[in-house]
């Protein structure tokens, strides 16, 4: 029987290639949103589908691993594999909410209102980017380092969630266009707070503390 520590490496190949799939799925949303491109907001719905496969084959690959009993070190490994898996796949579906809700902006015409989220993506995906780096080279510093840039992106989707609010109230015809962008908005949040558990499992994976809810 192969030993666990043999097939670790695929484990983390596998992972790493749905990261990438996920982060791409998130540029190509907010680029879609950018450039009010229905078709690239389609593409981006058609591809989550790659993403939900790939935990399928992260989850199986960990539980076969997980059934030849490793030592700690690598139990943590796996077990932190299938939570970053799971955060990375609802990343892909914060990407398909994003592309839908573009769709049905590309149907009406444009907000007359300054909006930062491209600012916000641009946050969330580097976010997103160390997370990953940090458990890549296993790097608990660099992920405790990134965790308070989540409020940055919590204050900029507060102050958006306001400037679309008092833009409804002048506006009432624009109600169904400014709450697609309210979604939008939500879902690149959520985006960083994926980044952020992702984070929070590269310190737990380095260092055996779990530093979740400790504020």
């Amino acid at each position: 029987m192969q030993r666990s520590e043999d097939e670790l490496p695929g484990l983390k190949e596998k992972l790493l290639t749905m990261a990438s799939h996920a982060e791409s799925s998130v540029r190509r949303a907010v680029e879609a949103f950018v450039k009010r491109d229905y078709d690239l907001a389609e593409r981006v719905r058609a591809g989550d589908e790659d993403v939900d496969r790939f935990e399928i084959e992260v989850d199986e690959l960990a539980i076969n691993l997980l059934a030849k009993g490793p030592p700690a070190g690598e139990l943590r490994m796996i077990t932190v594999a299938m939570k970053i898996s799971q955060n990375l796949e609802r990343v892909a579906d914060e990407a398909t909410t994003i592309a839908r809700r573009v769709q049905e902006l590309c149907q009406e015409a444009p907000l007359k209102v300054v909006l930062d989220i491209p600012q916000m993506a641009n946050l969330a995906l580097q976010m997103l980017k160390t997370a990953l780096d940090s458990f890549v080279n296993q790097d608990p510093a660099a992920a405790r380092a990134l965790i308070p840039e989540d409020k940055k992106v919590d204050s900029l989707h507060k102050e958006l969630q306001r400037r679309l609010a008092g833009h409804m109230i002048e506006d009432p015809l624009t109600i169904t266009r400014c709450l697609n962008v309210m979604v939008v908005s939500k879902s690149l949040e959520r985006i960083a707070d994926h980044a952020k558990n992702v984070a929070e499992e590269v310190v737990y994976l380095c260092e055996a503390r779990d530093i979740r809810h400790t504020g």
